[in-house]
């Protein structure tokens, strides 16, 4: 474009207005290529990032928004650094939800999967995966994610698929993969068993029952206590400890089951806990966990009295069979109260675990599955994070987290009873009861030639996405791809899926590709509602990032997340987000101003001044130190960084220092303008990774040719550039012109009337005229005849003020006094609402917080009017 229309264009446009700028913005990179790098070299010389992939049925919440900003940040930032850089990206097929969304749909009709069969409900998922599934996808590019949108993957893909079958078969081949028994987590309302990480914990007050177990010699009974009565029907035997001496007599006795008549005997465990309840507990293995290891270890007798559907089996007898869990309660211990059996209830609150999925209550189920041995596959995980090639950021309390569950891992139930999604390549057949394990459908069975019936079961959505980081690069063929950005760098993720996934994928990583498949793994912050409570539609404390993208921009939401963020959970804070708007709003004036007033010249550093060698110092640092921030992921301290340099030194300092140079006439502008537009650069380029939309518009319409910022180089360090001199003698200046607009302000100077003064200090021989046109003097030379009314400290010296209309001397005292009035009284409240233990005690900790922050300010700012 022609320079005047490019200038002519920037004249008119006075205001940045984000939603007319983004759409655009994003279509240039996109179209340019720059999100899709090729795969060349290795990984070691690359840099890639997987994106944890969003749910196929995902819309974007605050977690997403501000993942998003984090893994775009370090991806830019790599990208102009000059490494092929590759943001891995894709959706997950999430098996559970879509499934729901899906049987939701039918439902709405009328029908249901059962109704219309597997293949066609997987049809049905299909073409809803098509109309609802790209939403997320399109709501990460309005935030300006630059993803390798170009080799999208799915976790539901052929070649996903084929990767997934190939794991499987091969840790079957290796003994680690079985089929077994065992106690799973039956959510009732999915009608499938759920893994560990997949159930939480609720808080609830249910009744202690206390239940009499007559004893078969008739000389007394056993009192056991229940939250779950209606379990009682599947007990097959009663445990104490060995140790507790209120029980001694009765071990190797029989006591019988009420209401059933089965004959429990009373057996020794040091797994009883004789401070709960009675110290005697019934044994169900077929419905409590760690029943069914006792019972393992005691061969005891398996009672299913609950079935996979929530309702009371045969097993539980009449009138019991058939009801539903809580019906069948009721009526238990409507008979034991008939019997006279209960003898003790009382309140009782306690953990219960529901699914995270629908919300069922768990039933503890035993039931035939598949597993996954995980101790041998921990091994090398555990080593990686205590030798410190896989490191977590920051490293308390997650690395110890991470390590606490890998200890202690047990085998994973990988099978779910689902139609969505990846199917076990399991195929048993119908003559001789063979069981194959194959990548490829046998056509029959290879022991018998007889047919053979594929297993209908799925695997846990979490097994497909453990292989995300090779498996997307085309693993476990020898891909292109696959050398080029394998193993991947950095993982950004939240806490609640450590376990979920992170562990998961390092040690599919290592065991399938040698290599971890990431080292360093960020862990953000949870966004609470600006209340702390949690964020969720259902209590009103949801926001939309979306909402918050067209209210301010992309640009100030990435900002505002960045800027919030933390170690620790954060309140959402709109104030961090208008900040970001601001600066937004800021670098837009700022830039305009220079472009529109400095000469058409090449940007290059060409200092004439103190002040252009001091900004050109201060970049220098600043360029280490947001270099440093972003790549050691305190993202938060590069933000408000990146805040202070442009908004304080570049466009409160130095744009105002230079503008009598800019507007002096017939004055050789050649050399500022070079100096100004290099500085506008170096601040748009340093933005670029956390504020991309604005910097990239407005590097258009800098001079020159020039192609997109996003694909422009990072500033290399020039250490020359560093000037202690230049940034001591300005420092002083930006001090002591700070001290005079105070001194004004105290008292009530007008704004646009200078003051006569003379300066009396070392050191501002290169900024004197600065001095007097940033605070507004009138600067006298030499001997100067007038009464000093008031000296103003500063670096070095003092500014001397001459006696003037201008300033009353006594309002002067007087707005001080009222001011030293207000503080002490500010102060005083402060330090009562503190030495009060009870505020300190019960209020929350950030008001309490703040209550001491306050009290700091009000303390420094009388200590100054003091002085």
């Amino acid at each position: 474009m022609p320079a005047e229309d490019r200038l002519e264009q920037l004249r008119a446009r006075t205001r940045y207005e984000p939603a007319d700028v983004e759409p655009g913005v994003f279509t240039h990179w996109d179209e340019s290529g720059i999100f899709h790098p090729e795969p060349e070299g290795d990984a070691r010389e690359n840099f890639s990032i997987a994106i944890p992939p969003p749910n196929v049925t995902g819309v974007l919440h605050m977690g997403h928004a501000l993942n998003g900003s984090i893994q775009d940040t370090l991806i830019r930032l790599r990208r102009m650094q000059g490494r092929r850089a590759k943001w891995i990206f894709g959706t997950d097929h999430a098996g559970i939800a879509t499934q729901v969304q899906v049987e939701k749909q039918l439902a709405s009709e009328g029908s249901s999967r059962h109704d219309i069969g597997r293949e066609a409900f997987v049809e049905r998922v299909w073409k809803w995966r098509e109309q609802y599934g790209g939403t997320i996808v399109e709501q990460l590019k309005r935030l300006g994610a630059s993803a390798d949108y170009e080799d999208e993957r799915f976790t539901m893909d052929d070649d996903y698929v084929r990767a997934v079958s190939h794991v499987f078969v091969r840790l079957y081949e290796k003994g680690l993969i079985y089929r077994d028994n065992y106690m799973v987590n039956w959510d009732p309302g999915l009608g499938s068993a759920i893994s560990d990480l997949e159930v939480e914990q609720r808080n609830v007050e249910d009744v202690l029952y206390s239940i009499d177990y007559p004893l078969e010699s008739g000389s007394g009974s056993i009192t056991i206590a229940t939250v779950r009565p209606e379990t009682m029907l599947a007990d097959t035997a009663i445990a104490v400890n060995p140790n507790d001496e209120r029980y001694t007599r009765l071990i190797g006795e029989t006591a019988i089951l009420p209401l059933v008549g089965r004959r429990l005997k009373i057996i020794a465990d040091e797994y009883v806990d004789p401070e709960f309840g009675t110290g005697a507990l019934k044994i169900t293995p077929g419905h409590d966990p760690n029943d069914f290891e006792i019972g393992r270890k005691h061969g005891l007798e398996v009672v299913s009295a609950i079935g996979e559907d929530g309702r009371m089996t045969e097993a539980a007898g009449e009138p019991f069979a058939g009801m539903d869990v809580e019906e069948a309660r009721g009526a238990v211990v409507k008979a034991l109260d008939a019997e006279g059996l209960i003898s003790a209830r009382t309140p009782y609150l306690h953990d219960v675990p529901y699914s995270h999925r629908s919300g069922r209550r768990i039933e503890p189920l035993i039931s035939l599955q598949w597993f996954c041995d995980m101790d041998k596959l921990a091994e090398p995980a555990i080593a990686a994070a205590k030798d410190g090639s896989l490191r977590f950021h920051p490293e308390k309390p997650w690395t110890k987290v991470y390590l606490d569950w890998l200890e202690n891992i047990r085998p994973w139930c990988i099978s779910r009873q689902l139609w969505w999604g990846h199917q076990l390549p399991v195929y048993y057949c119908e003559s001789c009861d063979e069981t194959v394990v194959s990548e490829q459908a046998p056509e029959t069975c290879p022991s018998c030639g007889g047919p053979v019936r594929r297993d209908p079961d799925v695997l846990d959505t979490w097994f497909s996405s453990a292989l995300w980081p090779f498996a997307t690069l085309g693993w476990p063929k020898e891909t292109p791809a696959l050398s080029a950005f394998y193993p991947t760098d950095v993982l950004v993720t939240a806490r609640d899926i450590i376990f979920l996934w992170v562990a998961r994928m390092v040690m599919m990583g290592v065991e399938f590709t040698g290599e971890l498949p990431f080292t360093d793994v960020p862990i953000t912050s949870v966004i609470q509602a600006p209340d702390g409570r949690r964020m969720s539609k259902s209590l009103g404390t949801g926001i939309d990032p979306l909402d918050e993208i067209e209210a301010h921009g992309a640009d100030a939401v990435r900002f505002g997340l960045l800027a919030m963020s933390s170690t620790q959970d954060v309140r959402y804070s709109e104030k961090r987000v208008k900040q970001g708007g601001d600066l937004a709003n800021k670098l837009w004036n700022a830039s305009r101003f220079v472009i529109l007033n400095v000469d058409e010249v090449a940007a290059e550093p060409r200092p004439e001044t103190v002040e252009d060698r001091w900004i050109l110092s201060r970049l220098e640092r600043a360029t280490d130190e947001i270099t440093g921030l972003i790549e050691s992921f305190h993202f938060s301290r590069a933000a408000l960084a990146l805040y202070d340099v442009l908004w304080g030194e570049v466009c409160d300092w130095y744009i105002e220092l230079v503008k009598p140079r800019l507007y002096a006439e017939e004055a050789d502008r050649s050399a500022l303008s070079a100096t100004l537009l290099h500085v506008l650069e170096r601040v748009l380029t340093l933005l670029h990774p956390m504020m991309p939309f604005v910097t990239e518009e407005i590097w258009s319409f800098l001079p020159g040719e020039r192609g997109l910022l996003a694909a422009s180089a990072w500033p290399e360090q020039r250490p020359d550039a560093i000037d202690p001199h230049a940034e001591r003698v300005v420092g002083d200046l930006i001090e002591a012109v700070t001290s005079v607009r105070r001194w004004r302000d105290e008292v009530g100077v007008p704004a646009g009337t200078r003051v006569r003064a003379r300066v009396a200090a070392a050191g501002y021989e290169e900024t004197a005229a600065h001095l007097a046109q940033l605070a507004r003097l009138e600067l006298a030379e030499g001997d100067v005849n007038g009464d000093v009314e008031t000296s103003v400290a500063i670096p070095g010296g003092a500014v001397q003020v001459y006696a003037t209309e201008a300033v009353d001397a006594g309002e002067a005292e007087r707005r001080r006094q009222a001011k030293r009035d207000q503080l002490s009284g500010e102060i005083k409240r402060a330090e009562g609402k503190l030495s009060n233990q009870q505020f300190v005690d019960k209020a929350p900790p950030h008001v309490v917080q703040a209550e001491r922050e306050k009290l700091q300010r009000f303390r420094a700012e009388l200590e100054e009017l003091g002085e």
